[in-house]
């Protein structure tokens, strides 16, 4: 869509500069694939000293994101709403636009063969466009907990770790989960409820990795602190360990979170393996494409 101009809008100078800089920052993140959220947006400028952390602050800039968009000035793909994502019917032009549908999505199991079966959680839905082309990449089940996820969400992931790990239907396998999510009160006490919830539904020897945030990631990265919520029943816990500040793992740029994911994955994926799958589905999409191109052909 790009830049789209609905209305005239006076900027002053200030909020004209912060425009600009907004619009660099979005060009760096679309040239790596990405959308923002605004929270993101928010944070990264946060980090650049360019506003304060505080919530008339993110308030204003929202107020300057969404007036620029109407005015043409900050494209229209940038920035995302994770929570308010429209739900369309699936359709194809034809048989021919089917077959190319399905070719994009076609994958066989590509953890065949693996030691490990493993998954993708995250705290937020913000960062779910961030870790969705990891996901794809590595073929994993991203999960996004939004909090403190239901009894009904936590059944369910126990009894599909279950089915890929618990050697009825498949070879055992160790059960990894990597999670991300805010160093608050809530944040570092989800991986216990995460892991007591899945065992307490039958999940053996699963290992729970917190990949971010981390104590040693605020130190190495700096992200913008925010006040401990003192009202979180698990807040006493938490400031007696770290203190009255907290932190909030969208503030970490895309590519640094991309990268602590790359690695750890390399700890726990047979790259060998999956690759012979993927090459079993090119083959597999080539004879798709003949057949299908053969039917077209004695139907015209």
């Amino acid at each position: 869509m790009g830049c789209q101009a609905f209305k005239t809008v006076n900027f002053q100078a200030a909020a004209r500069e912060l425009v600009d800089e907004c619009n660099e920052i979005i060009a760096d993140y679309l040239g790596q694939g990405l959308r923002l959220t605004l929270r993101q947006l928010y944070y990264q400028l946060v980090s650049k000293n360019r506003i304060t952390n505080e919530e008339k602050s993110y308030k204003r800039l929202g107020g300057i994101v969404s007036d620029a968009r109407l005015a043409g000035l900050m494209d229209w793909d940038a920035i995302e709403d994770r929570n308010r994502e429209p739900i369309a019917a699936p359709e194809w032009s034809g048989l021919d636009s089917l077959v190319e549908s399905a070719l994009r999505s076609y994958r066989l199991p590509r953890w065949e063969g693996q030691e490990h079966y493993v998954e993708l959680w995250v705290e937020k839905a913000a960062l779910a466009g961030v870790l969705e082309p990891l996901a794809r990449e590595y073929h994993v089940t991203l999960m996004v907990n939004r909090g403190y996820s239901s009894q009904s969400a936590m059944y369910e992931s126990a009894q599909r770790f279950l089915e890929h790990t618990d050697g009825t239907h498949v070879p055992d396998r160790q059960p990894v989960l990597f999670y991300l999510g805010d160093h608050d009160p809530s944040g570092e006490d989800m991986v216990r409820d995460i892991r007591d919830r899945l065992e307490l539904f039958g999940v053996e020897n699963l290992d729970v990795q917190k990949l971010a945030l981390t104590k040693a990631q605020i130190r190495q990265y700096n992200p913008p602190p925010n006040p401990a919520k003192v009202t979180d029943p698990r807040a006493a816990g938490y400031i007696a360990l770290h203190g009255r500040t907290s932190w909030e793992v969208d503030a970490l740029n895309p590519t640094i979170l991309a990268g602590l994911i790359r690695t750890a994955f390399s700890g726990v994926v047979d790259m060998k393996a999956m690759k012979a799958v993927k090459q079993q589905e090119e083959i597999d999409k080539a004879d798709l494409k003949r057949a299908v191109h053969d039917l077209l052909e004695e139907r015209s």
